[in-house]
């Protein structure tokens, strides 16, 4: 029922009245609107149109100059050609006309005629030179020292022809005679006939004498009419669109409808060329962009007037709906209630799951140190081991009566007895869950120290080291005892590795990479290699035998959580010729 209100609706004769003036004005805006879009399109389309003509009417004028341009050279070469200048004193008439008459032949001339100052024939590739040449302005033009150029009716049966008189001068700088040269306009016309729009050269009077249609020859514009070569006036409408100017005619199927003209001067020739292109592609490029923009617009027009339409039967339904969606949004409500209550619930769970997490983590840090009840040895080892060599050598030192050096020693003993203190301190904060804050450490000065408590095993061992100091100081943040730790466990196991090798040798290195803001410590041995890479890091991981010393595995597993604490990272890769251990490290900052 809805439905049909709303289609007696819009059989009201005040409803039916509204819409159709709402229609009319809808297409008079469309039909407005697509006028204004031909126009703006067909003014953008001339431009290429006139560029592409202007480009065919200076290739068809250049052609037109170049021919002609051959024969002028031509007139103004032989005019001074011994044969010719023989005949001012007494030379052969028929060896010069047999030189124009060849050279003629070769050139494409239709005739080629010599004559002195008085205007006498002396000599010419063939009769027919018409006597009004040796009375006009060309002739004349020459006997002043110019070249003289004009075109009209040629020798014989030559319709049309260009002519050239080229002045031929004494030995005292005066004109003795003139060479004029005739060229046939139709056997120039043949090689570009039809090959362009409609193209065509004028005089100063406005007459095509030259042209790729023959049919306009001796046509003039006069106006807005074109008159005929037999006197017949032609209508010529003219428009102006954007600047240029559209001829509209139809005295010639062989010229389009509607053509843009386009003109070019040629003063070398004394003739001005114009061009005659169609604008039809333009207006059917304009017509098809209004087209599209009528279209678009009755199609976005119809899809408005449907979304008119429906919003009426809409509305209706429209007060149903708002009804339904209230009832629906208090149960939406109810169920969001309930929801909000289980997600309280929820992060409760969670929040007791993470302390119960917390607890888990420090359990097991606590399950951990017990289990390494046994490493504590492998920790308290090595200043173990430099104290009992620091004591062994105090000892020679005190039998040789070197008072000085033992006491050295037995201060380093003193330094390696708080160095476990610390070890042990370290150890506790472990158990407790507090580690020892980092601090700007000289990263060179931590490696020299734990070459110094190896310097013993590594004579012993007869290890290679290859340490270079870097140029620069490398301080990091980590903590020195730690730190010296981690590097004293790097450089045993290295030694380790290398017991059954041939070359036993261990290159450290620091480089620092100030665009990262790190600092790398690389420690490369010449053994056989990690044999599992990924397993290297794991807690009781070891490949040495069963019961050798410092084989239990937790070396390198503590190390990584050293390192890891500072912010930093250890990695273990075999690379050619052994293994390489990288620590990276944060640079520490400068101190005002």
């Amino acid at each position: 029922m809805q439905g049909a209100d709303c289609y007696v609706s819009v059989m009201k004769p005040g409803f039916s009245a509204h819409r159709a003036l709402i229609v009319a004005l809808a297409l008079l805006v469309t039909a407005v609107l697509s006028a204004v879009v031909w126009r703006s399109a067909y003014l953008q389309a001339l431009d290429p149109v006139a560029a592409r003509g202007e480009s065919d009417l200076e290739l068809a004028s250049d052609r037109l100059v170049t021919q002609l341009q051959r024969f002028r050279e031509f007139a103004v070469l032989t005019a001074d050609h011994p044969a010719l200048v023989a005949l001012h004193y007494g030379g052969s008439r028929a060896a010069a006309e047999k030189m124009l008459l060849r050279a003629a032949d070769r050139s494409g001339a239709a005739l080629a005629v010599y004559a002195d100052a008085e205007g006498r024939v002396m000599a010419q590739s063939a009769p027919g030179l018409p006597e009004r040449l040796l009375a006009g302005d060309p002739f004349r033009r020459a006997l002043h020292g110019a070249l003289g150029i004009a075109h009209g009716a040629g020798p014989e049966d030559i319709e049309r022809a260009f002519w050239f008189a080229a002045p031929s001068f004494g030995p005292d700088g005066t004109v003795r005679g003139a060479l004029i040269v005739a060229v046939d306009l139709a056997r120039l016309e043949q090689v570009w006939r039809g090959s362009l729009p409609a193209v065509f050269f004028t005089d100063a009077a406005g007459e095509v004498i030259a042209t790729n249609r023959s049919e306009l020859l001796h046509w003039r514009r006069e106006g807005d009419k074109v008159v005929t070569s037999d006197g017949t006036e032609k209508p010529l409408l003219l428009r102006y669109p954007g600047g240029h100017t559209v001829w509209v005619q139809r005295f010639s199927s062989y010229v389009p409808h509607r053509a843009l003209r386009l003109q070019a001067d040629l003063p070398v020739i004394g003739m001005t060329g114009v061009l005659l292109v169609d604008v039809a592609p333009a207006i059917r490029l304009a017509g098809l962009q209004a087209a599209v923009v009528a279209a678009m617009m009755l199609f976005f027009g119809s899809l408005l007037w449907l979304a008119l339409e429906r919003r009426r039967a809409l509305a209706e339904a429209n007060a149903v709906l708002e009804e339904r969606v209230s009832a629906r949004t208090r149960a939406l409500q109810q169920s969001n209630l309930a929801l909000r209550r289980e997600v309280s619930e929820r992060e409760e769970a969670e929040a007791a799951l993470k302390r119960a997490q917390a607890e888990l983590v420090q359990a097991s840090k606590l399950s951990a140190l017990g289990k390494m009840s046994a490493g504590i040895s492998h920790e308290l080892n090595q200043p173990l081991m430099a104290i009992r060599s620091f004591a062994e050598n105090g000892t020679a030192f005190l039998e040789r009566g070197r008072q000085d050096r033992a006491a050295e020693n037995l201060g380093r003993i003193s330094d390696m007895a708080n160095r476990m203190g610390r070890i042990i301190k370290n150890l506790r904060a472990f158990a407790k869950a507090e580690p020892e804050p980092a601090r700007r450490v000289g990263l060179a000065a931590v490696v020299e120290g734990a070459l110094e408590v190896l310097a013993r095993r590594i004579e012993a061992t007869g290890t290679e080291i290859d340490w270079r100091r870097p140029e620069r100081a490398t301080v990091v943040m980590a903590g020195d005892v730690r730190l010296g730790q981690v590097v004293v466990n790097l450089l045993s196991n290295a030694m380790d590795a290398m017991a059954d090798s041939a070359s036993r040798r261990i290159e450290i290195r620091v480089a620092p990479d100030d665009e990262a803001g790190l600092v790398r410590l690389t420690v490369r041995d010449t053994g056989p290699g990690i044999a599992d890479p990924s397993r290297i890091f794991d807690p009781f991981y070891s490949t040495k035998e069963v019961g050798a010393e410092e084989g239990m595995g937790l070396g390198l597993s503590i190390s990584y959580g050293i390192v890891e604490g500072f912010g930093g990272r250890l990695r273990g890769e075999n690379v050619e010729g052994g293994a390489l251990f990288t620590i990276e490290l944060q640079q520490a900052r400068e101190i005002a």
